[in-house]
């Protein structure tokens, strides 16, 4: 089994859940004995897999052009990495998009703006502005040009999309290869944006994405449930596979000071999807209890500014401590001084921040708005927009050691069970399955000879 799967981000290089996620399904993939084509925007030369990389991909070049770029594929349980040149990156280090973009939320604004095509000897490349933001949409639309030219280049079997951003990728490689598509929602628009703040053309690439996919993969049944009732997709046609957890290898960090025995983190974007407002409205219950506690704020978003003035208005900022990004080296050491991780998401497809966290031995406190909230018995949940609720979870962690050490000890133990392997076999049966079915498909489908009355819709440009 050969996958063309794209993707947007691979670790080290990310800022959200999308790269490790598929940092842990293309690894446990290879060992299910699958080849995987993984395709990402740009390659920076250190991710964290044995990788082949194809540095330019010519649109419209000659057989010979791209064979002389084109590595080799190699047996089962292998992986290839196509580098498609670009700038762009959806996650990203948050100090660089406040140097080369406005653009730091999930709700994204589209300046108008195209990208210059550059016609070279070997065929079409395009030049950069080297910023994120801008041209993003057109860039989105270019990777999908890219993609059709792959399906020219390399024989493979599914056609496997990460997210909305590689939608029109996938939809262009479908119809150029006519092999079945899967698309994988780790997210939509109405997690990100919530119900008033949609933006239609995400939406609309979404929707699409769904609507002419052969296989939908949710990350959980919250998500399957938006799907379903948002983007009206017939329920047989999604499947849940829950994400799962890379293994996390003994490694020494260096253990931060304790400024104090009562320390609560939240770690996430800071955005309307993650809920930060709902934190900061518990933190100032809890202190009325734990006077001496304090709050640490990890990430970057849009909605920074606004946190840090509510937290002044409370009078309590010196209960908190807002760390802006952090990378892998700087969350351990956040780890190691909490005594408990909160993640009060107003809507979360997922959520593998608090299996680090249980991972690493703290307990977590997770709203009933997520989708880890389906499988960890062993966490303790609340609605989000219930702060009172909240405040009683942190109160009880903090003050009763037992649980505290129950909540470490059984948390730890449950997500032996939540796997990327287990996910991987699940994915790799639905890839046969789905091959399967098209195969008997174009056995039965009656031969037509005639002119077709309507040509297939185009992706939109814009």
């Amino acid at each position: 089994m050969t996958v063309l799967m794209f993707g947007w981000e691979f670790p080290p290089h990310i800022s959200g859940g999308l790269g490790t996620a598929c940092l842990g399904l293309t690894q446990s993939l290879m060992e299910e004995n699958a080849k995987i084509l993984f395709v990402v925007p740009r390659a920076h030369g250190d991710e964290r897999i044995e990788l082949i990389n194809a540095s330019d991909v010519l649109v419209g070049a000659t057989k010979e052009e791209v064979d002389s770029v084109i590595p080799p594929v190699k047996g089962e349980g292998q992986s290839i990495k196509i580098t498609v040149a670009s700038t762009l990156a959806p996650y990203t280090d948050v100090e660089q998009w406040q140097q080369s973009s406005t653009v730091e939320k999930w709700n994204y604004e589209f300046p108008a703006t195209t990208i210059k095509e550059v016609v070279t000897k070997g065929g079409k490349r395009y030049e950069f502005t080297g910023t994120y933001g801008p041209a993003l949409l057109d860039e989105v639309q270019r990777y999908s040009e890219v993609a059709a030219e792959l399906t020219k280049q390399y024989t493979f079997d599914v056609i496997h999309a990460h997210d909305w951003l590689t939608y029109p990728a996938g939809i262009e490689a479908k119809r150029s290869s006519n092999k079945p598509l899967i698309v994988h929602v780790h997210a939509t628009e109405f997690d990100r944006a919530g119900e008033k703040n949609i933006d239609k053309r995400v939406f609309d690439i979404e929707y699409q994405g769904m609507q002419e996919a052969d296989l939908v993969i949710a990350v959980s049944q919250w998500t399957k449930d938006i799907v379903v009732s948002k983007y009206k997709i017939n329920g047989a046609k999604v499947k849940v596979v829950h994400n799962g957890i890379v293994p996390q290898e003994e490694t020494d960090f260096s253990v931060l000071p304790k400024i104090s025995e009562h320390i609560v983190t939240f770690l996430g974007r800071i955005t309307y999807q993650k809920g930060p407002q709902y934190f900061i409205e518990a933190a100032r219950k809890v202190l009325l209890h734990f006077p001496d506690a304090h709050f640490i704020m990890a990430g970057s978003g849009d909605l920074l500014p606004a946190m840090m003035e509510r937290v002044a208005q409370l009078r309590i900022s010196s209960h908190f401590h807002f760390t802006g990004f952090l990378k892998e080296k700087q969350i351990h050491q956040v780890w190691s001084v909490s005594n408990v991780y909160v993640m009060p998401s107003v809507s979360e497809p997922f959520g593998i921040t608090p299996l680090e966290a249980i991972q690493a031995g703290v307990p977590v406190i997770v709203s009933n708005q997520s989708g880890i909230a389906e499988v960890m018995d062993h966490a303790i949940k609340a609605d989000f927009w219930d702060t009172d609720a909240l405040a009683n979870a942190i109160i009880g962690v903090l003050k009763h050691k037992a649980l505290s050490r129950s909540l470490q000890a059984s948390g730890k133990k449950q997500i032996e069970t939540l796997t990327w392997s287990q996910a991987a076999k699940k994915i790799n049966d639905l890839y046969h399955e789905l091959q399967s079915i098209k195969q008997i498909e174009a056995i039965s489908e009656p031969v037509f000879s005639g002119t077709p009355t309507k040509a297939p819709a185009k992706i939109p440009v814009f």
